[in-house]
């Protein structure tokens, strides 16, 4: 089954919202004349994830999408070859990691920015992310308008950072090892297993899926994707995507 486009009206609203905000951001050329294209390099290896994205990039008329890349070979390339302006990066790449890009990157155009969009919200992965150089960090499950904003808050010399990062980096810079909710609670061997259903749907969210594209792959009413998500909180004992897709891959449920 096929993944349906992104819906070229939002699409061109995200398209429009962009633009009004790089204005308002008064980010252009020095002479002023017209908003200076940002180059834009992006790297996920989800085929529809990468494609939404793009689209939303590729709509901005100050932008410029340089390359779309699934692997990081590719994208390293396309670093070489082109002058780029913004990295947006996934981190689990099939031929290494995202922090190999944003290191690379800094190597040979240390003026350009990166941003990661991941669904992964350990500590780990954070912090060598940030040491690495990205200025930004997103999970997979922000709303497009975030992800407009995020841009432009990086265009602007801003850093954005989702709130359940900001919350990582606080708890490992001053928590003295603490450990996470998660991690601190034992499993409860009484807990309820995911029905097979909730596993198609807890690995669709943990790539980015919609609630309309969710429903469109697994063949089900759009109304019973929130359902399902639901449960699968219940039953993981946490309280939204990201927390659930981190939880599940701690306890072996999902391969990240």
């Amino acid at each position: 089954m096929t993944i349906p486009a992104a819906d070229p009206r939002i699409i061109d609203a995200m398209g429009r919202v962009l633009t009004q905000r790089v204005k308002a951001a008064d980010v252009g050329d020095q002479d002023g004349d017209k908003p200076a294209a940002c180059r834009i390099l992006l790297i996920e290896d989800d085929a529809p994830v990468r494609e939404r994205l793009a689209a939303i990039i590729s709509s901005w008329p100050a932008g410029k999408l340089i390359a779309a890349c699934g692997r990081l070979a590719d994208a390293i390339v396309a670093m070489k070859d082109h002058r780029i302006d913004l990295l947006i990066t996934d981190l689990n790449l099939p031929d290494g990691h995202g922090v190999q890009a944003i290191r690379m990157l800094r190597e040979c155009q240390p003026d350009a920015e990166a941003m990661v969009i991941s669904v992964l919200a350990d500590d780990r992965n954070v912090i060598e992310a940030i040491e690495a150089g990205a200025s930004g960090y997103l999970l997979k499950d922000s709303d497009p308008i975030d992800i407009v904003d995020a841009i432009t808050e990086l265009l602007a010399g801003r850093s954005p950072i989702s709130s359940t990062i900001a919350r990582t980096i606080v708890r490992r810079l001053g928590g003295g090892g603490r450990e996470t909710r998660s991690e601190s609670l034992p499993q409860n061997a009484n807990d309820q297993a995911l029905t097979p259903r909730e596993m198609d749907i807890l690995w669709g969210i943990a790539k980015g899926f919609t609630y309309g594209e969710l429903a469109e792959r697994l063949e089900i009413s759009k109304q019973t994707v929130p359902v399902h998500i639901k449960n699968i909180y219940r039953k993981l004992q946490t309280n939204n995507r990201s927390e659930a897709v981190y939880e599940a891959s701690r306890r072996g449920l999902i391969r990240l």
